[in-house]
């Protein structure tokens, strides 16, 4: 078995509706265990047998379409890979001084190194960009909501797709992912063999 971590893009922030209980039941019911959510912005940590990632995401979001009628995207990551990206984050001074304007955007792939480049060059304010595999650590040192530096254009400078949380949800997951904290949610049963 696995602990994964399912974030969904742009859930109860952006117009797409979804409660909790309905995202754990949905999880529940593909068989995953131990299904906990955190917060109120789609972000999952279950047990699974080992999989690809990847196809944990179509996975995902093809039975979220067909069950509830909601056409979003799911970033996947195993616990060890969510352990990875907090140990990586190159931004560790913004981490201490100002977790909650340090966003760490997971994306579907890994950007090329020109896609990079191209991310910087978007960069007009004082924000500072750094991309690690398929993570991109970004500092608001200004806010998030008066930056430029929006996801549509990190997207589109990326060529990938991607949804962000900031470095205190990222920790707390981490934290829930590898059993050091309770999440708010309720147990659920084990995952089915």
């Amino acid at each position: 078995m696995v602990t994964y971590v399912a974030l969904l893009r742009a859930v109860n922030v952006g117009g797409i509706r979804i409660t909790m209980d309905d995202l754990r039941a949905l999880a529940e019911s593909l068989g995953y265990g131990n299904v906990r959510s955190l917060l109120q912005t789609g972000n999952l940590v279950f047990d699974g047998e080992r999989g690809r990632p990847a196809a944990l995401e179509r996975r995902l979001a093809t039975v979220t379409g067909r069950r509830l009628g909601i056409e979003t995207e799911f970033f996947v990551r195993t616990s060890s890979e969510w352990a990875t990206a907090i140990e990586a984050n190159p931004l560790t001074d913004a981490a201490v001084r100002d977790p909650s304007h340090l966003v760490v955007v997971f994306l579907q792939e890994s950007p090329s190194g020109e896609a990079v480049r191209a991310l910087r060059s978007a960069i007009a304010g004082p924000e500072i960009a750094e991309v690690i595999g398929r993570q991109a650590y970004i500092s608001y040192p200004e806010g998030i909501g008066k930056s430029g530096l929006t996801l549509s254009r990190i997207e589109r400078a990326l060529g990938t797709p991607g949804t962000g949380r900031n470095w205190n949800t990222v920790r707390r997951i981490g934290a829930v992912a590898t059993g050091r904290a309770n999440s708010s949610s309720r147990p659920t049963r084990p995952a089915r063999s």
